[in-house]
């Protein structure tokens, strides 16, 4: 099973969200940036390489959120979710088409990745429980 990570970065109650470019596997889907592990990598070291890789910042991932299993393409995955903090840097889009700053009601307005969906099933469950 590929493990792959998910960055809940919230600044002034708003969620950093992201479109995936048009093609490939769920493309123009909206979702928590994030990506694969890497072999002999935690979760928090692969969320926080692939965030460097995909918008050029640095972040540090905090608290676990939770984990959802899927299957995409007849391949099986389990999407870990963590708090992150940006540390440095300036956002800089390389494999999305576009970034929100959106509120936790502003969910259901985007097209999101099945996967991120149960990641936000866990957010609305008990938001004052993460901000």
């Amino acid at each position: 099973m590929q493990k792959v990570t998910a960055a809940v970065i919230v600044q002034n109650g708003k969620y950093l969200v992201a479109k995936r470019q048009a093609g490939g596997s769920l493309g123009k889907k909206w979702e928590f940036p994030g990506g694969k592990v890497e072999p002999g990598e935690t979760p928090e070291q692969g969320l926080e390489r692939e965030i460097k890789e995909e918008f050029a910042i640095k972040v540090k991932a905090k608290k676990f959120i939770g984990s959802h299993q899927f299957k995409n393409e007849d391949k099986e995955y389990e999407l870990m979710a963590y708090f992150t903090d940006i540390l440095s840097g300036t956002i800089t889009l390389s494999v999305h088409d576009e970034i929100r700053w959106i509120t936790i009601d502003e969910f259901d307005n985007f097209d999101f990745a099945e996967s991120d969906r149960a990641i936000i099933k866990i957010l609305k469950k008990t938001p004052d429980n993460f901000l």
